[in-house]
């Protein structure tokens, strides 16, 4: 038996009660994304204070930043949602339309959830006449955090964790599903993905973010921020799909690592397109400046 890493006892819920028939409570995932949001609000309102960093004028006020929070909201809802739906599970939506709006079942998808942003930024902006890439690069600068705690939160779901693995620091996740692992003894220890994800999306790249922002002066030069974003969320997420179970729905007896296209996983296929695009905002930023 190799050595292994069980499951620490910790509860989805922060708390719980019942009010009746029904039965409320306080998620650990829901309270990641607040937290993240939180954080990304001071980040950016700390930015516009600090003078030193632009070229001119910040990119918006105070007011307008208050105004722009509501619209990212709705944007990481609406696309996180939908995106996974469509990207994910289409034919079962299809057959189950009303469960499109259990938001609080699970089911949120990175990828739909940046498509979110950039469109909800895009009418932000075009309604209060602000310069499109300079909200990219304040949203660039502030959400990787986010990453950080919401990764966390899946980990502590038990949900989206990684293939199975004889490492030493693999962990015994709970459930039928997880502990399905043809050729592996049981308990199957599996990678925590979600941990690698929460390091590399997260930590490792606010670090990053933050010290060009502040220190390197990059706010002062439009798309070079959100260029950087692109490539260092796109490399990390790549990455991490050799690591992380795929998604149930694409995993076959002949295809067990759910490879979808060309050896890729859907996580590694979404995600390509981000590595290209904030290659060419690079590229051009870089030009332009």
């Amino acid at each position: 038996m190799f050595a292994a890493i069980p499951f620490p006892d910790i509860s989805p819920e922060v708390f719980s009660f019942d009010l009746g028939s029904f039965h409320f409570a306080v998620r650990w995932y829901a309270l990641g994304y607040i937290a993240g949001i939180v954080i990304a609000w001071v980040i950016i309102a700390r930015a516009l204070r600090t003078p030193r960093l632009w070229d001119g004028e910040p990119p918006m006020t105070r007011d307008q930043l208050e105004a722009m929070v509501t619209w990212m909201v709705v944007g990481i809802i609406l696309g996180g949602r939908l995106g996974y739906v469509l990207f994910y599970q289409p034919a079962y939506y299809l057959s189950h339309p009303l469960e499109i709006l259990a938001v609080w079942t699970g089911g949120m998808a990175f990828h739909g959830g940046f498509l979110g942003v950039l469109i909800a930024a895009w009418l932000f902006a075009r309604k209060h006449g602000l310069r499109l890439i300079r909200i990219f690069d304040l949203l660039a600068l502030s959400t990787a955090p986010a990453f950080a705690l919401v990764r966390i939160t899946n980990f502590i779901n038990a949900e989206l964790w990684g293939r199975p693995t004889t490492m030493p620091w693999g962990v015994i996740f709970p459930g039928a599903a997880a502990q399905d692992c043809p050729g592996f003894d049981l308990p199957c220890a599996r990678h925590p993905s979600q941990l690698y994800e929460a390091a590399l999306e997260g930590v490792v790249l606010a670090g990053i973010l933050l010290y060009l922002g502040w220190r390197r002066g990059w706010l002062k030069r439009p798309g070079l921020l959100t260029g950087v974003f692109s490539i260092g969320y796109g490399m990390a997420r790549f990455s991490v799909e050799f690591f992380r179970q795929a998604d149930a729905q694409f995993v076959t007896p002949d295809n067990p690592w759910g490879h979808v296209f060309l050896g890729m996983t859907m996580g590694q296929i979404l995600t390509l397109p981000m590595i290209v695009a904030g290659a060419a905002v690079l590229v051009w930023a870089r030009r332009r400046a």
